[in-house]
């Protein structure tokens, strides 16, 4: 096995964060990974680095993970099942499902990291959730270095939340991921967000999979920085679900605040919105700061470091706390 010492982590945190591993090593198999937990099992596991704040040196042995590799497993004339190796970037798995014309996953388009952790923490966007295609996730258990299989199901899925961010948090790692997609009779979502706007601009009026994931494309470019640009990590803070009843009284004070029917009793208010109207977007502190399009993302502007990044987020929820008497939550891991 080929253990590196003292290797920057800064290519492999889409932050483009300066912080050594003190050990590293990155794995391309199922078998690889196996043989090194035989010998070790204090880990720290790095992806596509898109969904994490490291604020210190990692003491752990860094373990990439780049097993690649996509196959299908099965298809009908109305589905394709198909498994996708954890190390593959998830944008580059979109396109070519699109490509394939396989429908399900298409308003997921650009979100960065690969497709190991699109589980973890249920991505979703433009009122899709990457749940609503998985059939099952494969992982391998650290602790006995057996491959175990999670059904959807039993990944308990919730609103950017499963099963291996709480009570399986830390104990497995995931090798692959399956899916069952569309062939024909897709069940498009162009109404959520500005697809259609986006879509009548083109003229478009009877859109294919790759017309929404142009546009989800266009949008999400429009909007948010590319961290090869400027480092970030995406969307900091989930959108805050909170009761009608607290909606409709800050309603009564602000009354332009946008919100997204949950249930009867539920409305998910957009976390930007607040982040704006507390007067942080845009704003610049040094080398690092909340981006001008989008107030749900934090940015490096070149040499920030993660803690100063973690002060400003925890200084943004106070604020909005304050302010809204709504508590925001970090999206991103943070690693302190």
């Amino acid at each position: 096995m080929n253990i590196q010492e003292n290797i920057s982590l800064k290519n492999y945190n889409t932050f483009g964060l300066s912080v050594n591993a003190k050990r590293f090593i990155s794995v391309d198999s199922v078998y690889q990974l196996q043989q090194l937990l035989k010998v070790e099992k204090d880990l720290f596991l790095i992806s596509g680095g898109s969904n994490m704040l490291l604020t210190k040196d990692i003491e752990k042995l860094v373990v990439h993970i780049d097993i690649k590799g996509i196959s299908i497993d099965n298809e009908n004339e109305n589905a394709a099942y198909i498994t996708v190796n954890a190390g593959e970037n998830w944008h580059e798995f979109v396109l070519w499902c699109v490509s394939e014309n396989y429908g399900g996953i298409e308003n997921l388009s650009l979100i960065p990291g690969n497709v190991g952790t699109c589980p973890i923490q249920n991505i979703g966007a433009y009122g899709v959730e990457v749940k609503d295609t998985i059939t099952k996730v494969e992982a391998l258990e650290i602790e006995t270095g057996k491959l175990v299989q999670f059904s959807n199901e039993v990944c308990n899925f919730g609103y950017r939340n499963s099963i291996f961010k709480n009570e399986e948090k830390g104990k497995y790692i995931i090798t692959s991921v399956s899916f069952k997609l569309t062939k024909n009779n897709h069940n498009l979502n162009s109404s959520y967000g500005a697809i259609e706007t986006e879509l009548t601009s083109k003229n478009i009026h009877k859109p294919t999979l790759k017309d929404i994931s142009d546009a989800v494309i266009a949008i999400r470019k429009s909007k948010l920085p590319d961290p090869k640009q400027i480092g970030n990590s995406g969307s900091f803070f989930k959108n805050p679900i909170i009761t009608t009843t607290q909606f409709l009284e800050l309603q009564k004070d602000f009354p332009t605040i946008p919100s997204y029917k949950i249930s009867d009793t539920e409305v998910k208010v957009p976390a930007g919105w607040l982040i704006e109207q507390a007067g942080f977007k845009g704003k610049r502190f040094g080398n690092y700061g909340v981006h001008e399009k989008q107030a749900l993302v934090l940015v490096n502007y070149g040499n920030a470091t993660g803690k100063e990044i973690y002060q400003l987020a925890k200084k943004i929820k106070e604020t909005i706390f304050s302010k809204f008497g709504i508590s925001l939550e970090i999206e991103v891991n943070i690693i302190a």
